[in-house]
């Protein structure tokens, strides 16, 4: 399986007083995110991952070579990092359309490896994940359940549905959507759309595959967090890192 992940952003929303660095190498029980994804990504037998980056790019590169991930891990950079994650992900348009398996991830999630587990474990070749216990309001982006199958995919939910959840950000791909997500991008990116969040392009396919192409894993109850916010940081470290379990050690 490759792994996809979008680093490539400012972190302007943590505020005038934020690290300036990649929210990727923000660290949390003295490690950074980053690194916490490798180990994760190592640990469930991922081949290959591969970062956009764009935003002091060079920590990054920094970060990686500190890690010893030589054959592992590669970056492509976003050079238009500014004008919205539509462009990162664009960036690895190529990756989406290689004929992998894939794992897509955003960088700035503070997650229990057993979020990972469920995902990699899913019985369903389009995955994402739903957590059930979000705090209401326009920040999360939500999934939508109908009838027993994903009908939505947004901030603000326009379609009726017995219940939603937040989507962790995290999303597994047939190679096939793979594909197909990156003709939902081609037009947005022909139209000049670019300055739009890389969701709208998931929410097309999702709303314009038939019933069934798509599936979800409830992790409500398992920690994490997604930092945008400085109230993010404090609370990662405050209530999230406390209940991260520890990575099983490997077999001798």
């Amino acid at each position: 399986m490759l792994a996809l992940m979008l680093a490539a952003g400012t972190g302007e929303r943590l505020g005038p007083d934020r690290p300036h660095l990649p929210k990727a190498l923000l660290r949390f029980g003295g490690q950074s995110l980053l690194a916490r994804h490798v180990a994760i990504l190592r640990h469930f037998g991922v081949a290959r991952l591969v970062i956009t980056k764009g935003y002091r790019a060079e920590m990054i590169d920094a970060e990686l070579g500190a890690l010893a991930v030589d054959g592992f891990a590669e970056t492509v950079l976003n050079p238009d990092y500014c004008a919205g994650s539509l462009l990162s992900l664009w960036a690895l348009r190529s990756h989406l359309q290689s004929g992998s398996e894939l794992l897509l991830m955003d960088a700035d999630v503070l997650y229990d490896h057993r979020l990972m587990a469920g995902l990699l474990g899913s019985a369903h070749a389009n995955c994402f994940l739903l957590d059930r216990g979000f705090e209401p309001g326009d920040e999360p982006v939500k999934l939508g359940v109908c009838d027993g199958r994903l009908v939505d995919f947004e901030r603000r939910l326009d379609t009726p549905c017995d219940y939603c959840g937040e989507s962790v950000g995290f999303f597994r791909f047939s190679p096939e959507l793979g594909i197909r997500l990156v003709d939902a991008m081609a037009g947005y990116v022909s139209a000049g759309r670019t300055d739009i969040w890389y969701e709208a392009a998931i929410r097309d396919v999702l709303r314009a595959s038939p019933p069934g192409t798509f599936g979800w894993e409830d992790v409500t109850g398992l920690p994490w967090i997604e930092i945008d916010f400085p109230e993010d940081v404090e609370r990662a470290r405050r209530d999230i890192l406390p209940r991260l379990q520890a990575l099983p050690e490997e077999p001798r």
